[in-house]
Order: structure tokens, then C-alpha cells, then sequence
């Protein structure tokens, strides 16, 4: 059995190439490889990308502290986790295409596992939200179905476990201000800036 303890996914990356295919191919194929990441570079910075089988469950910048969110998967979904960015290779390249301006949505699968209730009303409303366009906190809390929940609104775009991909960035305050972000203020800008260009 190969588990993975919450403080040594990381030190997986450092093994030899060859063994870790090796690994990562014998770990998938025994079943035990519940939660695959890997990393990736940016405009907004590093993103640390999770999957599990049902789809990408996990997207977090670097500012969130990758070990922790690790640690938390470990601890939510199941400790054997493995660097295994093969996994992640259809997201990476819907993900570069987005940056480059290629790309507007994004169609990889979803494991929203770590959204329930009305968070998850509000994360299944995003992705409606047009390329280049934004909503208001009240917007969304209308098109999820509870007009009155602005501040859970809020809350649902600050626990977004998959952000950038479900795009929460796209919604601001009533007053066309940022609000926050889980990649900070600038990240949320650039997402923006990029999308309006």
C-alpha cells in the first residue's frame, strides 16, 4: 500500500524521473492513487493543481500555502496523494490556452466534494457568468436562488475550491470593487484586466 502522509507529498517530486513514473503508474493502477497534484506557473503565479478521479478538486495559489493545502486534502478527501502532474496534463492545457487568450471556459471535470449547499449553488452559478463580463454579490445571490444571502455569497467566492477554472474573480461588489480574492487583489486584477482586453 502506498500512502502518502500530509507532510511528504513535496518529497515526491524529488525523486528520479523514471522511479516516480514508475510509482505514479503502479499507484494509479493498484487503485491507490487518490488525489494527484502538480504545480503550475502563472500570470497570477504559482496555482497548485489537484485531481482525483471524478476531476480537478483543488486549485490554490501560492499565497494559500501549497504544503497546507495539501495537508487539508490529505485530511478531507484521503492521505494518498502523489505528485503526479500526468493526471493534470488536460487542465495545464486548458489553463495555458486561458492565459494566453485562447481560451474563455473551461470543460475539464469538476469534483466539487469540498462545496455543499448554498456554496455549491453559488460555484454551479459562476461559470455562467460570460468571459469578460462581472456580477455583482447580490447578482448571484438572486441567480442562486436567495436574494437576501449577499454575505454568503462572499463566502461561498472565498472558499471557491476550484478558482481561475470557476471563476469567481468575476464577481465584485455593487460598487464595482474588487472585494477579495483568494489569489489577493492583484491576482484578481489581472484576471479581470486580461479578460477585458
Amino acid at each position: 500500500m502506498i500512502d502518502v502522509i500530509p507532510s511528504l507529498p513535496v518529497a515526491y517530486e524529488l525523486l528520479p524521473d523514471r522511479l516516480h513514473e514508475r510509482l505514479t503508474a503502479a499507484a494509479e493502477q493498484e487503485g491507490l492513487l487518490d488525489v494527484a497534484y502538480r504545480t503550475l506557473d502563472t500570470p497570477v503565479g504559482s496555482l497548485l493543481l489537484a485531481a482525483t478521479a471524478q476531476g480537478l478538486v483543488k486549485v490554490a495559489f501560492d499565497r494559500q500555502d501549497h504544503d497546507a493545502v495539501l495537508a487539508a486534502l490529505a485530511s478531507a478527501i484521503s492521505p494518498r496523494i502523489l505528485y503526479a502532474p500526468a493526471r493534470l496534463d488536460p487542465v495545464v492545457r486548458q489553463l495555458d490556452e486561458y492565459f494566453t487568450g485562447g481560451r474563455r471556459s473551461f470543460d475539464v471535470p469538476l469534483d466539487f466534494r469540498l462545496a455543499r449547499g448554498f456554496r455549491l449553488s453559488v460555484l454551479e452559478h459562476l461559470p455562467e457568468i460570460e468571459y469578460g463580463h462581472t456580477e455583482s454579490y447580490s447578482q448571484v445571490a438572486t441567480a442562486a436562488g436567495s436574494p437576501k444571502a449577499v454575505r454568503a455569497v462572499g463566502t461561498a467566492c472565498a472558499l471557491n475550491p476550484l478558482p481561475v477554472v470557476v471563476p469567481c474573480h468575476r464577481v465584485v461588489r455593487s460598487d464595482g470593487s474588487y472585494g477579495q480574492y483568494a489569489g489577493g487583489e492583484e491576482a484578481k486584477r489581472v484576471l479581470l484586466t486580461m479578460e477585458a482586453a
